[in-house]
């Protein structure tokens, strides 16, 4: 898995969780709800599903949502590949 591959499976599974957009989170909430979507969802492909569909109920909304989790998941991936 390459880390686009990775940075967009993570901002999937953002999309899919309990977090606010409105608020700021750490690293730690951040990884704590890729895990718990994932989790939830029955993997990435889950994660994939919901925002497939939420983008067909709601466009403007789910828009907006997978912009910030593509935002909050970037500085994930620079920060694996620093510290790997």
């Amino acid at each position: 898995m390459t880390a686009l591959d990775l940075t967009v499976a993570r901002a999937e599974a953002l999309f899919a969780s309990t977090l606010s957009t409105c608020e700021p989170h750490d690293r730690a909430e951040l990884k704590a709800a890729i895990a718990a979507a994932v989790r939830h969802y029955g993997g990435v492909k889950g994660c994939a599903e919901l925002m497939a569909a939420e983008f067909g109920e709601h466009p403007e909304r789910a828009a907006e949502r997978m912009r910030w989790a593509r935002d909050a998941a970037r500085p994930l991936a620079f920060h694996q590949a620093v510290t790997s």
